[in-house]
């Protein structure tokens, strides 16, 4: 474990507490790594959380500490605003793709986006563990058929029937709310 244990690197000097793997200034460094990689102020504590999760994750493997855990934490910061914008980006695509599927003549406003994407989570949480992980996989991930069938250790043909259920599952839970 990292407990007690000290390791000095570069300048900087790592002793872990019996309740915290990151000092104050090591901290610091890691918030202001996700600040200018563009974590908004509010995701700041979770993404600290994040790295210290996998620095105890790291010890709990059995794997020496870092030699200098503060540039350590500085690239698992940087990493984790990288894996932040790509799940915006992935979020904004969902959203297109949900707005391709309305008629081009009518536009929805914000509240009807708001709606339809209320009524998509509810219908997501009602649908069972293995279509709702395809579905999250395949629109909210990208991953293509192949990928999510290696991942899960299932035949495509599985994951294609589970998404087609789900979908249908959707839309048939849409018209129910009179969404779409």
């Amino acid at each position: 474990m990292l407990r007690g244990r000290t390791r000095r690197g570069r300048g900087s000097s790592y002793v872990a507490t019996d309740d915290d793997p990151l000092d104050a200034a090591q901290e610091r460094r890691v918030r202001a790594v996700l600040a200018l990689g563009g974590v908004p102020q509010a995701d700041l504590p979770d993404g600290v959380q994040q790295v210290r999760l996998r620095l105890l994750e790291r010890a709990a493997s059995g794997r020496e500490a870092p030699r200098d855990v503060s540039a350590w934490a500085a690239v698992v910061a940087s990493n984790l605003a990288m894996d932040w914008h790509r799940a915006k980006r992935r979020q904004e695509r969902l959203g297109e793709r949900l707005a391709a599927l309305r008629p081009p003549e009518t536009a929805p406003s914000g509240e009807e986006t708001s709606l339809l994407s209320l009524a998509v989570a509810r219908g997501l949480d009602e649908l069972p563990d293995a279509q709702r992980q395809v579905v999250v996989l395949r629109f909210y991930a990208d991953l293509p058929v192949r990928s999510i069938a290696e991942q899960l250790g299932v035949p495509e043909g599985t994951v294609k029937s589970r998404l087609h259920t789900a979908v249908r599952a959707l839309r048939t839970r849409l018209h129910e709310d009179e969404v779409v």
